[in-house]
């Protein structure tokens, strides 16, 4: 079976690897050149072009940054729809708006292509372990013959809806992670002005109605959750600059709908004041130090 992975970020790069190393035949493009050398050395084909990545292969699995690139990959004339064979399957992973979602699946339709969506949760470890959640919009006889793949990359496949359907999950899934680690910052912070031990803080609240799955995975004091950026000068495994856009989005999504979403909104203009200020390469659990009045 052909794979065409078109996007070799931090995401898409390991998720093409586990496929190679699945024993798929896995074409590798990315418009950075070094990224698809660096597919390569982990096991997949490089491939110099868009067009020559997805002649004649069975699936199309995009990882791409945001919905302009996404346009672009698929739409234009050297783009997917335009050089895939009829009846291949697009996987779309990357995290955009609904709207383009739905526009690029229906142009793709036209063409006997069938689209699904599949954003992730899971971040770069989850990338790497094959642990990934996959939030998937659209048809199900389409996700049925998709789940060997999704099946390899990751451990948790939800099909939500219909087309589209994804990207609204990923858009809630995901404001909930930024407000939660908003709360974090502030309570954590309190209890050190209180003069409590953190330490104590987290074994309290880890275990009681407080807890969230942040708080376990990236809790942005360090010294107490292993896998925290906190840990590590809050190197980024999701960067706040991209908190920021799928805040954005998650925004968006809520005014097509006129509801509002007031804590929502809280969050995003604080990632965006934190960003602004130059803090958008740290982890989002940086945060933190907006809150506690450490960044600088």
């Amino acid at each position: 079976m052909k794979i065409a992975f078109i996007g070799l970020g931090n995401m898409g790069e390991p998720m093409a690897s586990n496929l190679a190393n699945a024993g798929y035949e896995v074409y590798a493009y990315d418009v950075i050149k070094q990224k698809t050398i660096s597919a390569e050395k982990k096991g997949c084909i490089k491939k110099e072009s868009l067009k020559s990545a997805v002649k004649g292969v069975d699936f199309v699995v995009t990882m791409l940054p945001e919905g302009r690139h996404v346009k672009e990959a698929y739409l234009t004339k050297e783009g997917i729809v335009n050089n895939a064979s009829p009846g291949t399957i697009l996987i779309e992973c990357s995290t955009i708006d609904v709207e383009t979602t739905k526009k690029v699946g229906e142009v793709a339709l036209c063409k006997d292509l069938f689209m699904i969506d599949c954003p992730v949760s899971g971040g770069i470890s989850g990338a790497v372990n094959s642990t990934l959640t996959f939030m998937v919009g659209g048809n199900s006889e389409t996700l049925k013959l998709s789940l060997p793949l999704l099946n390899v990359m990751g451990k948790k496949i939800v099909h939500v809806g219909e087309l589209g359907s994804g990207q609204a999950a990923k858009a809630c899934n995901n404001m909930l992670l930024g407000i939660s680690m908003i709360a974090l910052g502030e309570a954590f912070t309190l209890a050190d002005k209180l003069g409590l031990d953190q330490k104590k803080l987290f074994q309290i609240s880890s275990e009681g109605s407080g807890m969230s799955w942040a708080m376990l995975n990236h809790l942005p004091v360090s010294g107490i959750v292993d896998t925290a950026a906190s840990n590590n000068n809050f190197k980024a495994g999701f960067a706040a600059h991209m908190m920021l856009k799928d805040l954005t989005l998650a925004l968006s999504a809520a005014d097509s709908t006129n509801f509002k979403c007031p804590i929502g909104s809280l969050t995003k203009s604080l990632y965006e004041k934190f960003v602004k200020s130059g803090g958008g390469s740290l982890d989002y659990s940086a945060i933190i130090k907006l809150i506690n009045g450490t960044h600088k």
